[in-house]
Formats: structure tokens, sequence, C-alpha cells
């Protein structure tokens, strides 16, 4: 079953371009980070891309018609269809139907950079008013379709914006289930990086094509696998997107995974590890009662400010004697210890990836309800790619295997490289997000890759961190779970976020609206101070606003001033809470 070293040599093969000077190959992990895609290698694509859009202003008029474009010659790529929807009803592949949708061109195609790639791609144009933009969306989970990203290509083409969506060439993968892909190297690839790169360029043709000039802007917007498109276009295609908008990524991907299992061995350890939804519930609400003040918020709180600094311990629940409905058992504090200490090598202790935050346990998605009630892990698939179909969670050795893993895996799917140089010498901006009560992928993961990246600008912290806010600003989200939902404010223009559609803010504008405010750094070099998250009465916006609070560059964190209406964005004020004790994976843990 250890197939692992003959599929190290084949991966390290692949990431055939879709044209020989379109799409730099994939790089290998041995030459280092500066490496892996060198100015040269960038400065090519782009040129070549530049050429063949050139070309395609110079030989062809805009189209006529919508329809016209399915002649449309692109390099290994066939488009399947170009139809205009005259709106305002428009049905999605999933059957959903969306109102007042203005007329625009929809454009399929199917890219095959390599002879076992199939990677779906849809363009949608607005059939007038086009304002030069383009936004690319990323996808969830395993993708395996493109229905999870309408409702943002919706709002996009509204917006006058062109948009495109790719279900990363993983059909007919699901959101949680990759199992098809085992022995398909090839798609790893397209799904670790090389699917989204040329969902871009193809657009970039067609978009050209039909309107006769290339973008102004391009823009791109995903979160989870979303936020892994995100760091990855930053990463290895700088030259792709003049701004970046990213949430709760699964770039540390294979340690994320890692963690999923970590999680489930410890929920499985007895039967008596099993959480009742009923004593995940007892958990949060002590966490909160125990920290909501002590984590920087306000004692109404339902969320914390900053988990970081809640020092609550499972042990504080633990049944004197016998279970009961209102502590836990020796086995569940055990297993929740574990759970927040988070996944390591037994054999060094190495952390391999941080632990779950306090304060997500209850979340109504990816929670530890959904983490441990499944059959198997959730999101396992990928282990089954290295070691086979039969692969077993509980046989998992997290030394052996996961270096087994990482050798596979690791060069195509982890996107923790802290060279963003490329993507800060020609303006671009990166501006990411988390929810502090993510359960499935520890915010403490996005914080590390941000003060990893400010290190890389600077001996001097103040100073570093100074030139790292000038390009890639991040924000964390307090009592946001996983991209969306959760006891805290969490609108705030993150409308993509896989199969859950989240409300819209209040506000079109920069100040409430995360995409907007990355368009006004991008277009007019007016960086975000902060940005107003909203939360609505059971997350409907019909049923009123129930508090605003501001969102903050890290390492900043929203702090009531001590006066004003407690649910007012404008009474908080963004101060640095100076916790500097954020759970780092060892070395070998961050390939």
């Amino acid at each position: 079953m250890r197939h692992h070293a003959r599929y190290a040599r084949r991966v390290r093969s692949l990431s055939r371009p879709l044209c020989s000077a379109a799409l730099p190959a994939q790089p290998d992990r041995r030459q280092g980070p500066r490496k892996r895609l060198g100015r040269s290698a960038r400065a090519l694509a782009a040129a070549a891309l530049l050429s063949v859009i050139t070309m395609v202003e110079a030989t062809q008029a805009p189209a006529a018609t919508c329809e016209s474009l399915v002649a449309l010659s692109v390099p290994d790529t066939t488009i399947t269809s170009a139809v205009s929807i005259p709106g305002p009803s428009f049905t999605a592949p999933d059957g959903r139907t969306y109102q007042e949708v203005p007329p625009f061109c929809r454009v399929t195609a199917l890219a095959t950079p390599s002879p076992d790639s199939l990677i779906n791609i849809e363009v949608w144009m607005p059939s007038s008013g086009w304002n030069g933009r383009f936004e690319g969306t990323g996808n969830g989970g395993y993708a395996g379709n493109i229905a999870l990203d309408v409702p943002e290509m919706i709002s996009g083409v509204k917006a006058g914006r062109t948009v495109a969506a790719t279900d990363m060439g993983t059909a007919p993968s699901t959101n949680n289930d990759g199992d098809v892909l085992v022995g398909h190297p090839e798609k790893w690839v397209d799904f670790g990086s090389r699917a989204t790169h040329v969902m871009t360029v193809v657009s970039k043709l067609i978009i050209a094509a039909f309107y006769g000039q290339p973008p102004r802007y391009s823009y791109f917007n995903g979160c989870s696998t979303g936020g892994q498109q995100a760091l990855m276009e930053a990463q290895r295609f700088p030259d792709d997107y003049d701004g970046i908008l990213g949430g709760d990524p699964a770039n540390n991907r294979t340690h994320v995974h890692t963690a999923a299992v970590w999680n489930y061995k410890a929920f499985h350890t007895t039967p008596a590890s099993f959480f009742t939804s009923d004593k995940i519930q007892l958990v949060t609400q002590s966490v909160v009662a125990a920290c909501a003040v002590k984590s920087g918020g306000l004692a109404t709180d339902a969320f914390l400010t900053d988990p970081r600094l809640c020092d609550w311990d499972p042990g504080a629940l633990q049944c004197p004697t016998l279970d009961g409905p209102d502590c836990l058992t020796a086995d569940q504090v055990q297993a929740a210890r574990a759970i927040y200490d988070g996944a390591r090598n037994p054999t060094n202790g190495h952390l391999i990836f941080p632990g779950s935050v306090k304060g997500s346990e209850n979340a109504s998605d990816l929670g530890w309800a959904a983490q441990e009630s499944t059959p198997e892990p959730q999101f396992d698939s990928l282990f089954k790619w290295v070691f086979g179909p039969t692969w077993l969670w509980s046989t998992f050795d997290y030394d052996r295997d996961m270096a087994d893993v990482d050798l596979v895996l690791a060069p195509i799917l982890n996107a923790n490289s802290t060279d963003l140089s490329g993507f800060k010498a020609r303006g671009g901006k990166l501006l990411m997000y988390h929810g502090w009560a993510d359960p499935i992928v520890a915010p403490q993961d996005m914080i590390d890759y941000h003060n990893r990246v400010v290190a890389t600008q600077g001996k001097q912290a103040a100073r570093a961190l100074k030139e790292t806010q000038t390009f890639f600003r991040l924000f964390m989200v307090p009592g946001m779970n996983h991209c969306s939902s959760g006891p805290g404010p969490n609108a705030f223009g993150n409308l993509y976020s896989a199969h859950i559609v989240v409300p819209p803010p209040p506000a079109s504008d920069a100040a409430h609206d995360a995409f907007l405010a990355l368009q006004e750094w991008v277009e007019h070099g007016v960086a975000p101070a902060r940005i107003i998250a909203t939360k609505y009465v059971n997350d409907q916006p019909s049923q009123g606003i129930q508090m605003q609070r501001p969102l903050c560059p890290f390492p900043a964190v929203p702090r009531y001033s001590g006066t004003g209406d407690t649910n007012d964005a404008a009474s908080f004020v963004c101060v640095d809470d100076h916790v500097t004790d954020n759970p780092m994976p060892a070395p070998e843990y961050l390939q």
C-alpha cells in the first residue's frame, strides 16, 4: 500500500502548462522558496499572457453576439457553450433560482492542461455596463462543482464585474469527499494550484475576446479552500491578480487534514470520549462564561474576542464520580485537552498543527458534533490519495505516515511560502480574514503565516509590520465560525463561503464590505484601517441588526472604549492586546 515514493517521483514530474509559455511549471520544493517561481519565469508568464491578449485584440473585433464565442480558440481548452442569459431570473446548476439578475453572457469551457485534467470553467460577463473589473472566485472542500460559487457570481455580475469559477478539475468529488481522485496525481496538481491559474488565464482571454480589451483590474475572492487558492495565487502566480481577498484558508493543507484525523481519534479513543450535543453546548457556555471578558470582550458577548487569552481548562467540568448532564467524564476531559493542544508527533512532541480554538466547539457547521459523528474523519480523502483507498484513520502514524503524506502532497497542496515579493513588487494587495471561532482551520495558523511574512520584511518588528501592511493585511473576526455564521458579527462582504450563503453587509461601501475595501486599496491606494462587521438577528437581514463591531488589522483587536452603545461599532477602538503566545508548528510542518 505504500506507493508514496512512486507518487512522489510522479508528482515532481507533473504540471504540464496550458501552453508552453503561459503557465510556469510547478516548483520543486528542494529549490527553496525564492527559487520556486523566479522573476524571469513570472515575467515570461506575464509576457505570454499579454501577447495572447494583444493578439486577440488585434485580430478579433468584439463578439457580435455572446454565442459567437463558442468558436473562440484557446490553447488546451474547448469552449463548450456560450449563451446569453436575459434575466431577471436565472436557474443555477444546482437548481436554485435567482431573481433580479441583469443580462449576461455565460461561457462554459473545459481545460485539459494535462492528459488527465478535466477542468470545468464558467465565465459570466455583463451584457452591458461592464466596469472593467474581473473577479475569480474560489471553492470549498474538494470542490467538484461550480454551483457553490453562484451566489458570489450573481453578486459580481450585479456589480458590473466579469466573474469566473472552476470546479478545480476534481469532479465528481463533493465538498467533503475526494475519494475518486485516488490514483490521479495530475488532478491533485489541478486541485493544488493549476486549475485556479488556468481558470484565470482562460477567463482573461475570453473577456478580451468579448469586450475587445482585457480587464483593467483583476481580483480573487474565496474562503476555506478558496483561501488556499488565494494564497497559492499570491505566492506562485503573483501576476494573475491585482487584489486578493481570502478567508479562513486551508493553505497548510496536509496538516489541516491531519488535525481533523487527530480530533476524530480523540473523540473515539473510548466510548466515554464521545460528546453529546448537550455536552458540547456545556463546554462552549463554560468557555464563554470564563473568558468573554478575559479575552478582551464584554460580559454580554456570546463569544471570545481573542481566544488565545483564555486559560479555561476542561478539567473544571470533570464529574466528581458518575457521569451527569452538567459535567464531563474523565475521558471527555482528556479528549478536549488533546483537541485544544493540537496534533503532535508523539515521537518528539513537535506540533503538527495548532489545536482547535476555545469557543468554537458548538459551531453549527464543522463544529465538534460534525467532526465526531461521521463514519470516518472529515475530509480524509487526502490520505487515501497517498496510501490507497483502504487506508484506515485508526492506524495513522503521526511520525512516519505524516512524513510520507508531506513527501507526496506538500509540494503541490501547501501554500506556506512566505515569499510574496513578486506580488508586492507589482503592487498587489492581499486582504485576508479568519474567524476567531473557526472549528476546523485553526485561526492560530493564519496568525502564524502572517507573522512569518512580517519576519521576512525586516529585523525591526514595528517597521517590519508597517512594511507588511503596505501590501498584506489580516483581519481576525471575533465569534465567527469557518468563513461565516457564529455568535459574533459575521457579515462584512464575505459573500462567498462554500455551501453557506452569507448575508450581505447593510451598506455597499468600503467601510462595511471587505471586497469594496480591497477595491479601494487597489485602485485608490486607501488601505482599510477597519471594516465594520454586522451581526443580524438570527443571521437574517430581514430581522434587523443585532450588533456591529469593527474588524481591525492584526495584531489589533476591537476593544470597548468605555462609553457609548456596546452594539455600535463606533464605541470600539482598535488596540494591540500584545498577545505573543501563538502556537507555531514545527518547521517540518510549515513546508
